[in-house]
């Protein structure tokens, strides 16, 4: 009975996070969730404070990314940003899809999925505002696409990637020939099938000869925190230290030496930073914590195995579409944190734990809510006065998640 009730709580609270009825923020839903768990007793405070702990290394490298973010924006930099990439596209759409997306791969590879969302939304919101463009969804969806198409090029381009293997992450050596080619067929499907869906919205014309800003003294500053963001998290993978505390570190020292230099109130930049993001974080670790109470990770583990022992190709596509599509039903955050306890609970084939995450890791692109990014990228979004539908979003990533997906599953047999 205990078990029924941890479900139902988990699933409606889950569902709220992904729905979102009556417009109620998702960090609400989560957080309802959790402490509704905690009255009924279905899991102890201890349990509890349990489960958020195992998010402080999620909750610090969101930090300094919004910092990061933040502080950019403040400064202009994204409107200084805007205006070069536009001008470098000479009036072509296609040009200007095709930079977007050369920079957003770029962004995710080196700083996260996460920060694709936070810093390159606002900018290419800029950037086709720039341009008088008439739709900008087209280029806007880019963020949220390659956000999670190249989230597994490197060990730092997405936190679930921590998720999945725990204390037992591959070296940058053993990573890069295991993910290195379903990457890349990750990113190019991703492109020309994202690019096909918005075909008709790529023929306009757009503005040339953009006025280039002045680049404030803040806004250098911004950029070589960024670029040292990068750096630093690059070392730490390799040195295999955990990336929270580094990135807030820098997120928190650009912030303060740019707000001290132009002498401005620090609450103009706390105040813009979406804080929401991390009780909705804190409440699908407490939700995750109270699941396994269920025997839920045993049941995986034992399915993983069984299933291996019989093929592990099977499994492999097996556990890779599923994992993709429940990323869409639940998040990809509590998959992968159930995922990731199942695959260091079993020996389970190389093979198998790849499939898996690429599934945690790019099959959110089907739906509006299916990772922290897309989330990330819709507050992005909303900041900016735009929105999508998830209707609008499931029929374009249904095409381009699908077949990215198979390719990439495909090629680990490369």
């Amino acid at each position: 009975m205990m078990h029924i009730a941890i479900w139902t709580i988990s699933i409606l609270a889950i569902s709220g996070v992904i729905i979102r009825p009556f417009k109620i923020a998702e960090a609400i839903w989560a957080v309802t969730g959790a402490v509704l768990l905690l009255v009924f007793g279905l899991i102890l405070p201890s349990g509890a404070l349990t489960g958020i702990a195992k998010g402080a290394d999620v909750y610090l490298f969101l930090t300094g990314m919004m910092l990061l973010a933040e502080t950019a924006r403040e400064e202009k930099l994204f409107d200084w940003l805007a205006a070069h990439a536009t001008n470098l596209s000479t009036g072509s759409a296609n040009k200007l899809f095709l930079l977007i997306y050369l920079v957003g791969i770029v962004v995710t590879v080196f700083l996260s999925n996460d920060a694709t969302a936070v810093v390159l939304t606002p900018a290419v919101a800029a950037a086709v505002k720039a341009a008088r463009v008439k739709t900008p969804l087209p280029y806007l969806l880019i963020c949220a696409f390659i956000a999670n198409a190249a989230s597994f090029v490197l060990p730092i381009s997405n936190p679930a990637n921590l998720v999945i293997y725990g204390s037992h992450m591959p070296s940058l050596l053993h990573w890069l020939p295991q993910y290195i080619i379903p990457s890349i067929f990750s990113i190019a499907v991703t492109y020309f099938t994202l690019r096909f869906t918005q075909r008709k919205a790529l023929t306009e014309k757009i503005g040339i000869n953009i006025p280039v800003p002045v680049l404030s003294q803040g806004g250098k500053t911004a950029i070589i925190g960024i670029a040292a963001t990068a750096i630093i998290l690059l070392v730490s993978s390799a040195e295999g230290i955990p990336l929270g505390l580094p990135t807030a570190i820098a997120g928190v020292l650009t912030s303060a030496i740019v707000i001290i230099r132009a002498k401005k109130s620090p609450w103009i930049v706390v105040k813009g930073v979406s804080w929401s993001i991390l009780p909705l974080v804190a409440g699908l670790f407490v939700i995750v914590e109270a699941l396994n109470k269920t025997g839920v990770i045993q049941s995986i583990t034992a399915m993983l195995r069984q299933s291996a022992a019989h093929s592990v190709s099977g499994a492999a596509w097996g556990s890779g579409f599923i994992i993709a599509f429940a990323s869409n039903l639940m998040n990809n955050l509590p998959v992968g944190l159930i995922a990731g306890n199942a695959v260091q609970a079993g020996h389970i084939p190389e093979m198998v734990k790849s499939a898996m995450l690429i599934g945690v890791d790019l099959g959110p692109n089907l739906s509006i809510t299916g990772s922290l990014a897309t989330i990330l990228w819709l507050v992005a979004l909303r900041r900016e006065g735009l929105n999508i539908t998830a209707w609008a979003f499931l029929k374009t990533g249904f095409v381009v998640m699908t077949i990215a997906l198979l390719f990439a599953i495909a090629s680990l047999w490369l």
